[in-house]
């Protein structure tokens, strides 16, 4: 199996700020990790008291 080294992620690296540009790029990994934080507390059950906290808080 091939690894991935230095000179081909800064390839993919390259790439990505070609595709997406220098200022786009903060924004997409914000996103990202967003999502990965909701994927893990989803995983952990955490996200039903936050729910439920704040339909009591409305009331």
């Amino acid at each position: 199996m091939m690894g991935l080294g230095m000179p081909e992620l800064l390839i993919i690296i390259l790439i990505i700020v070609i595709l997406f540009g220098s200022r786009k790029i903060p924004e997409l990994a914000k996103g990202l990790g967003q999502g990965i934080r909701n994927f893990k507390e989803g995983m952990h059950g955490e996200e039903t008291p936050k729910i439920e906290a704040r339909k009591e808080e409305s009331k």
